[in-house]
């Protein structure tokens, strides 16, 4: 099983990602990570995917995306090198003597404080999925209250489209 990150470029229309989400769901194909926005194009928004399968998963994915009509195109970005973010913020329990430690670990990340409260802090880290993985491993001990992420979103380098 092997990670595919897909760019989808869409109408922008209500329900459009409902009947993208429907038909990975109706498929049996997981979906592991997505996030939607506008694209460069006025009136289209580009999803990111990320699912996990062969490459028959893939072909038979972007075959059934190009059946729905709001789907303009169809890009397999794992393909060709890329550029993936993923932003989370993470609310750790923060007492003032372990306070000292969980800034070593946001700087070592190059993560940010973004609110501190009397007994918490709310940390803002971005980078890639693994990056985000290993922080919130490092933040466990302190005691994770909350946890957001955003998902990911990417790009290719270059000139690939």
């Amino acid at each position: 099983m092997k990670k595919h990150t897909i760019a989808v470029i869409v109408n922008d229309q209500p329900g459009v990602l409902q009947r993208v989400s429907g038909l990975f769901g109706r498929r049996g194909f997981n979906i592991e990570s997505i996030t939607v926005g506008a694209s460069e194009e006025q009136g289209l928004s580009r999803m990111v995917i990320v699912t996990s399968g062969d490459d028959h998963t893939l072909e038979q994915v972007t075959k059934q995306l190009y059946k729905l009509i709001d789907v303009i195109k169809v890009i397999d970005l794992s393909s060709n090198p890329m550029v993936s973010r993923e932003l989370a913020l993470i609310k750790v329990s923060a007492e003032p003597a372990s306070r000292p430690e969980i800034l070593g670990v946001v700087d070592t990340f190059r993560a940010a404080v973004v609110d501190i409260g009397t007994h918490s802090l709310i940390v803002q880290v971005i980078g890639d999925t693994e990056k985000i993985d290993a922080m919130v491993e490092l933040l466990k001990p302190y005691g994770i209250r909350e946890l957001s992420r955003t998902g990911v979103t990417a790009l290719n380098r270059g000139n690939a489209r």
